[in-house]
């Protein structure tokens, strides 16, 4: 057993690029791939599968194709693979390795988990004094109206560490939580126990890291013209330590970069406080310290852990109501009038406004003053209803509004359908479990394996115990205007229904104004459309960073949201590009 354990991600997404995983195996020394395919989103895409497709569905199909492509190879080095790839099915897809093994002639053995699934589960729990809160909005699942299609617990680490403890080649997970594929390995490796919080903390910080995929490997950075080459931007792997610390590179001949500001950027994606939870451990962002060590290497050290909180998440996926949009372009003089014309005259013909539960109507003015095409005088006018009753969306819908296409607006067109068309949407319905309630199950070899949560292991608490770091004073003297994203990076996305927008500094004094100027209130005021929203703001001095939480902006969650950007991935760079005053001397700088 040699001092690190090199874990490398080849997958953030479902639908992140399939030569991922080949590419990772043959570009140089890795002791385990692992790939993360699920989001809140991806639960319902899966539970959509399985309902169009049949039961023995639900699991993430590419991931087939790439285990068809690399199994040999790995059997060959020695390398495991862990993945959440297995979804709502992981028993499934479990099944379907194992046919494609026996079909290439590789005898690695597989193991899955299971025990996540509540579905059938939910009733009995509630009547158990368990109200899976709507952790956003506060409200019990009795009180959503909706059936429950899917509910997933968000196991840890621990049942993947026993399955490889067993002896398992390919470990296929449910609903994991993103970094338990580097957790599990990472606890394997090393032997640790439950209680090794900060050695778990630093594997759970380098599971967040590289579980985007190349989205820490220059993908989606602010400062996008830093990287060298966006072509074959290369995968990360993380090089973990015993004590848990970590150093992310790649495989070298790879596009993209890795740098202090690339791994900022990514540890800021879709968090709230500093104190980052998990199932195993809480990990402190606070505390740690990153490092450029070498070209495309970046170390992090000083990982602190507490014991893991008392719940597990859930993420419970409901059948809502029907919505429909629709999109007008309206173009050249009188946007706001035209728009206004428009709204009277196509509900006239729908039977009005009040039939429907919500009506959401967005004027997106894109339209230029003397435009110099066609396409920049446009503005968008788009509308969705929502409603419990389908008859009154649908193709009936589509056509009370086509049928007023010669007898409305001057200009009016549209360019179809903008998010919804009229069947019942998904909506995510986050909450809470208490662990007492959690049992993970390993399968292997033909044998049942119970796993228990730490949370029911009886250790004492432990509270991470450090000094965050500290920086001086802002910088003075004369104010000048510029472009946000000049002088800051931003990284933004969803949580559930919310949003969070990561600001980062390269300096220690850039980083002292943006602390002290860069309020909740400043930020409501220069971004007029963030004013309405609840918003929590932390500070990260240990990476020169503030993060923004903004509660309820994305509404039910991705798949039910109204917004354009429904994850809120373009939250930051609308930012960077606001107008805000700072000392001159900074501008210097940058």
């Amino acid at each position: 057993m040699s001092e690190v354990i090199r874990i490398g991600n080849c997958s953030g997404f479902y639908g992140d690029r399939l030569d991922a995983a080949k590419e990772m195996v043959q570009g140089g020394e890795i002791d385990v791939l692992s790939g993360d395919y699920l989001a809140e989103l991806t639960m319902a895409i899966l539970h959509n599968q399985r309902e169009s497709r049949g039961a023995q569905f639900g699991y993430v199909g590419t991931f087939l194709k790439q285990v068809k492509e690399v199994a040999a190879e790995c059997f060959q080095k020695n390398i495991k693979i862990v993945s959440n790839a297995g979804g709502l099915n992981p028993k499934g897809m479990a099944e379907e390795i194992e046919k494609i093994l026996k079909e290439i002639g590789v005898e690695s053995k597989v193991a899955y988990i299971d025990g996540d699934d509540l579905v059938g589960d939910i009733e009995r729990l509630q009547n158990e004094g368990a109200p899976f809160l709507n952790t956003d909005k506060g409200v019990p699942l009795s009180e959503s109206g909706n059936k429950v299609v899917t509910a997933n617990t968000y196991f840890g680490g621990w049942a993947i560490k026993e399955a490889l403890d067993q002896g398992a080649d390919i470990v296929v997970c449910p609903r994991v939580t993103d970094a338990a594929v580097v957790i599990g390995p990472a606890a394997w490796k090393f032997n640790w126990a439950r209680d090794d919080y900060d050695a778990l903390a630093g594997a759970l910080t380098a599971g967040h890291i590289i579980e985007c995929g190349a989205q820490c490997c220059g993908g989606n950075y602010a400062f996008f013209e830093e990287v060298p080459s966006y072509r074959d931007v290369g995968y990360p792997i993380a090089e973990i330590e015993a004590d848990g610390s970590f150093t992310i590179f790649k495989h070298p001949g790879t596009g993209g970069l890795i740098s202090v500001g690339t791994i900022t950027a990514q540890l800021l994606y879709e968090i709230a406080t500093p104190e980052y939870y998990n199932p195993d451990v809480i990990a402190h962002f606070d505390a740690m310290k990153l490092e450029q060590v070498g070209e495309d290497r970046v170390r992090v050290s000083g990982c602190k852990g507490s014991s893991p909180p008392p719940t597990h998440k859930v993420c419970i996926n409901t059948l809502g109501p029907c919505k429909q949009s629709m999109e007008a372009l309206l173009t050249g003089l009188d946007i706001e009038k035209k728009a206004e014309v428009y709204l009277d005259t196509i509900f006239h013909n729908l039977g009005g406004r009040e039939q429907f539960q919500d009506v959401d109507v967005q004027l997106i003015r894109s339209d230029q003053e003397n435009p110099t095409s066609n396409e920049v005088a446009h503005a968008a006018l788009r509308v969705t209803v929502t409603t419990d009753e389908p008859k009154k969306v649908g193709r009936l819908f589509q056509a009370k509004i086509t049928e007023l296409g010669l007898a409305n607006i001057p200009g009016n067109t549209s360019r179809g359908a903008a998010g919804y068309n009229g069947t019942p949407v998904l909506v995510y319905w986050p909450a809470l479990l208490h662990s007492r309630h959690v049992s993970e199950h390993v399968h292997f070899n033909g044998h049942t394996t119970e796993v228990l949560p730490t949370q029911r292991l009886g250790l004492v608490d432990v509270q991470a115990d450090f000094r965050v770091v500290s920086i001086g004073s802002s910088p003075a003297g004369e104010l000048t205007q510029i472009e946000m994203g000049r002088l800051f990076g931003t990284r933004s996305g969803d949580k559930g229904g919310c949003a969070n927008c990561g600001v980062w500094a390269k300096t220690d004094e850039a980083y002292c104004y943006l602390r002290d100027y860069l309020t909740v209130e400043q930020l409501k005021a220069i971004a007029g459309d963030l004013a309405g929203y609840q918003i929590e703001r932390y500070e990260f001095p240990n990476m020169r960073a503030i993060n923004f939480y903004i509660h309820d902006i994305l509404g039910d969650g991705v798949s039910s949201s109204h917004r354009i950007d429904r994850q809120a991935k373009s939250m930051g760079e609308y930012l960077r590009a606001k107008l805000i005053k700072v000392p001159a001397s900074l501008v210097n700088q940058s």
